[in-house]
Order: C-alpha cells, then sequence, then structure tokens
C-alpha cells in the first residue's frame, strides 16, 4: 500500500497541492494515495466555497462573527484539513500541527 503514496506539497493557505517541491511557499509535506489526495482536494473546494459565502456575509453588518455560521464552517473545514495533513504528513508535518493545537486531540498545554 504505501508503494502507491507519492509525496505531495502542501500550502493551506491557498489550498494548492503539487507534486513539485519549488512550485510554491508550501509549508507540510505529506505521502498519499490518489484517493486520499482526492479527499484532500476535496475538502481544500469546501473551504473555498465556505470563504466567498464568509466574503459575501461580510457585507452584511449586522451579523457578528460569533453568530457567523460561515465562520464556523471554515473553522471546522480548517480543523478537517489539518488532520488529514497530520495524518498523511511527515514528521515535521505532525509535529507543527499537534503544536499548533488546532486539533482537539492535541491541545495546546
Amino acid at each position: 500500500m504505501d508503494q502507491d503514496k507519492k509525496t505531495y506539497y502542501i500550502a493551506v493557505e491557498s489550498g494548492e497541492i503539487s507534486r513539485d517541491e519549488t512550485s510554491s511557499t508550501w509549508n507540510f509535506k505529506i505521502k498519499a494515495t490518489d484517493e486520499e489526495i482526492t479527499e484532500l482536494r476535496s475538502l481544500f473546494n469546501e473551504n473555498y466555497a465556505n470563504e466567498w459565502k464568509n466574503f459575501i456575509r461580510a457585507h452584511i453588518p449586522f451579523i457578528e462573527y460569533h453568530h457567523d455560521k460561515e465562520n464556523n464552517a471554515i473553522d471546522e473545514k480548517l480543523k478537517q484539513i489539518y488532520q488529514a495533513i497530520h495524518d498523511l504528513g511527515d514528521e515535521q508535518a505532525k509535529k507543527h500541527i499537534e503544536e499548533m493545537g488546532i486539533l482537539s486531540e492535541n491541545p495546546m498545554a
């Protein structure tokens, strides 16, 4: 199974997934199957859609941030993205995400 995995470089801010180490400013290095990359791409696409909804909502001044379901959706999708990267990432990726404390099972102390 590990033979089917390829190395990818992930830029979370832009949602970029690349096989080329020099293609962009990447944050994390992972090894994943085609199916795992498809799932990660889907998470990034869902987050992008949520960001557009949030952009539109931002122009409605009477909705406060903490009552904004689009912001909650973005936060939850980012947790799912970071969990996937943690699961697939190299040791440096895992350590960095754990230090961020973004995953519920890895809260910052």
